[in-house]
């Protein structure tokens, strides 16, 4: 990341505290504001405070699943905004084709990469960011 470009935030929501402190740690090294939390309804609360440029979203999770709650940060004003990558351990093309459907923005099987993860997720706000400019 530049840096000059402004902290980019990042909503990690695992219910695997170890997967959240792996990638909470890795981002933060790269210069990315981190919150973490382990269930889709907590995301939804955060999110109606502190509006993230990226959010890393687990599929399996107890109570509200990563469809539903990807479903539902896109409802929230400004939910369209935000980059939401699905963090999953399914990666055959009918997980794919869910979360296209739901709306999540790209797809990553675990284990995830963490060298290459900062800068994919500052690929996808920038692509993100140009869409919308386009789009307005």
């Amino acid at each position: 990341m530049n840096p000059q470009s402004p902290v980019r935030r990042v909503l990690l929501v695992d219910d695997n505290a170890d997967a959240n402190l792996i990638l909470s740690i890795s981002l933060r090294l790269n210069g990315y504001a981190v919150q973490s939390c382990i269930s889709g309804q907590q995301a939804l609360e955060i999110t109606q405070t502190w509006t993230p440029h990226a959010i890393l979203l687990d599929i399996s999770m107890p109570g509200m699943d990563g469809y539903e709650t990807c479903r539902r940060l896109r409802e929230q004003p400004g939910g369209d905004q935000a980059v939401i990558v699905a963090v999953t351990g399914y990666g055959q093309e009918e997980t794919r084709r869910r979360t296209r459907e739901a709306g999540f923005d790209n797809h990553l099987v675990k284990p995830v990469d963490v060298a290459a993860l900062p800068n994919l997720l500052s690929e996808l706000i920038d692509q993100k960011n140009a869409d919308a400019a386009i789009d307005s």
